[in-house]
């Protein structure tokens, strides 16, 4: 009995077969090996070859049609390439299949190794890239590696009370006060050692010294509880140099190197940025003002007129002292008319024409919304504020200026955005400082057309209604 298989197949012999009338399947394979018997030679004679598992099975698929046979015949082998070519070309030499013509025509000797090889190689790809991208981390990746790790084992703590800290803390003369122990492990990991941590709202006797003994830059987290840890240290009696936040919402243990360095240069100092963000949520959340102090403040704009009719003598020169350069001629214009109505008054009273009651004061009340449209329409001068801004030099002071370009209020830098809050018809602010986003920000949202410092510092965007001018410009 023939093997069925063959330990390994190397070749699979391809064979077309027409057979002119209708036969079965043994009798093709019993043509085949009765036609090339003693063809090859004993040691390429098929049965012995079958027999010895050099030839597998003879597998034959028939099929009739109009009185044929048509069909193919596979032979597997696992003789080398070149028998098994001249067992393929014996094949050819059958003629006939029992009383029937037979034609049989090799179509292909296919190496079954093929897919085998192509599977390999495919194989061997994705091993490979698999290797590379997680497995083998590259040069760089595993210095950052070391580097990170070194880094973080190099977090110290400092002081009786223990708090995380680099260790340039000790060296440096400067100190950048962070919020928590994560953070200050991403200032490290990012080349900056001179770092401490907060460690929370309670304010601790090591902070307190740090503060006194160096330069502190306190960065805090663009989120409420930055506000509250301010707060606290203003509180506590810890002595702040610099303000530097991190943006709205994020945290600085999420900074990237970039981005640390960027909000530490755009620093601001304690007196200009002390209580900047907690004073602006109060605004935004409650949009009432204190009214008391707004009508305590504007009295003289308000009762000017009734002051001018009830004493002959008014108060107008004071108000063009107060009043910037740039509103001179304007202002003048009013104290001409006020004057000339001044003298007909008087002369009035002294004819005895004229009563004095409170008709005149309704009178010249009545006449002030006359000439409001024109002082209104006026324009500031950039040339006459920026003198306004020289004569402030190194006073760390604000003026503000009303629709009527009269002097409002003068206040120290530190109490500009709380003023600002609490103060209406503010239509100019002179600024000896630096101009920030939220100063810009809660300026627009009060209406203030123009916004005149120093410098213009982190202002990412500046508001539609606004004019910002600064020195450097």
């Amino acid at each position: 009995m023939a093997k069925t298989y063959i330990d390994t197949v190397k070749y699979l012999i391809y064979t077309n077969v027409e057979i002119g009338g209708l036969v079965e399947k043994p009798d093709v394979v019993g043509a085949i090996f009765g036609q090339t018997e003693g063809l090859l030679g004993d040691e390429l004679d098929l049965r012995d070859l079958q027999k010895n598992g050099r030839i597998g099975r003879i597998e034959v698929d028939l099929g009739a049609r109009s009185g044929k046979t048509t069909g193919i015949i596979k032979i597997p082998s696992s003789l080398d390439m070149v028998e098994t070519c001249i067992i393929a070309a014996a094949l050819e030499t059958v003629d006939r299949v029992g009383p029937c013509e037979a034609k049989l025509r090799i179509t292909k000797v296919e190496d079954t190794r093929n897919l085998k090889r192509k599977h390999l190689v495919d194989r061997a790809k994705n091993l490979l890239k698999n290797l590379l991208t997680t497995e083998i981390p590259e040069s760089k990746e595993i210095s950052q590696m070391v580097r990170d790790e070194v880094k973080t084992a190099e977090i110290v703590t400092y002081g009786p009370d223990r708090i995380p800290a680099g260790p340039g803390v000790d060296r440096s003369n400067e100190v950048i006060l962070v919020e928590g122990r994560a953070d200050v492990i991403n200032l490290l990991k990012n080349d900056i050692a001179n770092v401490a941590a907060i460690g929370g709202a309670k304010v601790t006797r090591t902070i307190v010294e740090i503060s006194k003994k160096k330069e502190v830059t306190l960065f805090l987290d663009g989120d409420r509880g930055g506000d509250i840890i301010l707060n606290e240290l203003i509180h506590g009696g810890v002595e702040i140099d610099f303000i530097a936040r991190a943006p709205t919402g994020t945290e600085v243990e999420e900074l990237t190197r970039k981005e640390i360095i960027k909000y530490l240069r755009n620093r601001v100092p304690f007196e200009q940025g002390n209580g900047k963000s907690t004073t602006e949520r109060r605004v935004e959340e409650t949009p009432r003002f204190n009214r008391p102090i707004f009508v305590e403040e504007s009295p003289k704009v308000v009762n000017r007129p009734a002051v001018v009719e009830e004493t002959p003598r008014f108060n107008r020169p004071a108000v063009v002292e107060e009043t910037p350069k740039v509103n001179k001629p304007i202002v003048a214009e009013k104290k001409e008319d006020v004057t000339r109505k001044s003298r007909q008054d008087r002369r009035a009273r002294r004819a005895g024409k004229v009563e004095d009651s409170p008709a005149p004061a309704e009178k010249v009340t009545a006449e002030k919304p006359v000439a409001a449209p024109k002082v209104e329409s006026a324009k500031l001068n950039k040339d006459d504020l920026m003198k306004e801004l020289d004569a402030l030099g190194n006073s760390l002071r604000a003026r503000f200026y009303n629709s009527n370009l009269q002097l409002i209020k003068e206040v120290a830098v530190r109490d500009v955005i709380k003023s600002l809050g609490e103060t209406k018809d503010i239509n100019a602010i002179v600024f000896d400082g630096i101009i920030t986003q939220r100063l810009a920000d809660l300026a627009s949202k009060q209406g203030v057309k123009v916004l005149v410092g120093l410098k213009i510092g982190n202002v990412h965007k500046v508001p539609e209604n606004i004019e910002i001018i600064s020195k450097n410009n």
